[in-house]
């Protein structure tokens, strides 16, 4: 056993010694994709020595044609037969290594279905989809692929189309905008506890605003600080994150986040995607709360969609789904409950009603 082995090259090692050399000899013409995606901390590289305590081990999607769907049993029967207990002594489930198409498993994490996957997502589609599962899918390694399905997927999917990308930004900035104020009002009146709880919804958004300008996607509560620390402004910011979450009294609180308000402005200004904007922080109106202003910051990114969809549903100051709700169960709604053939998944019919 080796102790400080990954999910991730332990899952390669089981592809490469135990998964190619039985389909070698078994099914040799057999066209296929092994892969490490989906759920999983391995998968986004975030594993520990605790995550072993469950579903974790050495183990391998495997992706077929739709034309070989018809072996797939075959496939089972092969990968299991006479398995062994464990795997370069590690416990080896083999029923955790899942055979699938990429249409099949990727429509369904994605609550689109298999017919669409490959069409060109659209932009209220693309809403419904948590970041999480973005990351699941995108995450993690590809070991094999001479069809190409899945690498096109992970292709499609690497990072949201520009249009949406400004809708998400100008979505968070909105909520900003509406928040900013109320932290210091808070702390005004005597409130600390809440002053704290609403500058913690705000350091999250903050955050959340930065994954979408390092264009990257933000995993769910568990890995989210974790991941954070990944990003190239990560340095700047967590001292000014850990200041305003720790302060025992509102202006201190207040000074903190302004300064992580200015640094985020100046991200905004360096992609050149609006025209410059102020980046320094002036009282809110003739009270002696310092905010950024998001709402100026949402309005310049929303000018840019081009979309008729997504303009429309911005004058709604609706976002996406991780804007709508971090409750997890609705976040899953896409694939929990499969629309039938034809029909829309529940969060976009939920988003078409705004049209």
């Amino acid at each position: 056993m080796i102790d400080n082995i990954s999910g991730i090259q332990l899952s390669r090692c089981f592809h490469e010694n135990y998964i190619v050399p039985r389909l070698s000899s078994n099914l040799p013409m057999l066209s296929y994709a092994s892969a490490l995606v989906g759920p999983g901390s391995e998968v986004l590289g975030y594993d520990t020595t605790m995550s072993r305590d469950h579903d974790w081990g050495p183990r391998v999607l495997i992706f077929v044609r739709e034309a070989d769907v018809s072996q797939c049993g075959t496939i089972i029967e092969v990968i299991q037969k006479e398995a062994p207990t464990t795997f370069n002594g590690f416990p080896l489930n083999i029923e955790q290594t899942i055979v699938t198409t990429v249409p099949s498993y990727y429509g369904r994490r994605l609550g689109v279905g298999p017919t669409r996957l490959f069409e060109e997502l659209e932009p209220l589609d693309w809403l419904t989809i948590p970041s999480q599962t973005l990351a699941e899918l995108t995450g993690g390694d590809v070991f094999w692929d001479d069809i190409g399905e899945l690498t096109d997927a992970r292709d499609l999917l690497c990072f949201y189309p520009q249009d949406v990308w400004l809708f998400l930004m100008a979505s968070i900035w909105n909520r900003i905008g509406q928040e900013e104020h109320l932290m210091p009002r808070a702390g005004f009146v005597g409130d600390e506890l809440g002053s704290a709880l609403i500058a913690s919804r705000l350091i999250r958004d903050v955050m959340s605003l930065c994954f979408l300008i390092e264009r990257s996607y933000a995993p769910y509560p568990k890995w989210f600080g974790t991941a954070f620390r990944g990003l190239a402004c990560a340095s700047e910011m967590m001292p000014q994150f850990l200041i305003a979450q720790n302060a025992e009294e509102w202006r201190e609180r207040e000074q903190a986040l302004a300064t992580t308000y200015r640094i985020v402005a100046q991200l905004h200004n360096g992609l050149h995607l609006t025209e410059p904007l102020e980046e320094k922080v002036n009282p809110f109106f003739d009270r002696p709360f310092s905010v950024i202003g998001g709402g100026r910051f949402a309005e310049a990114l929303v000018k840019k969609i081009k979309d008729p969809a997504l303009c429309k549903l911005a004058a709604f100051g609706i976002g996406g789904i991780d804007q709508i709700s971090d409750n997890t169960d609705f976040r899953a709604i896409q694939e929990r409950f499969q629309p039938p053939s034809g029909e829309t998944s529940p969060l976009r019919a939920f988003y078409d009603r705004f049209m």
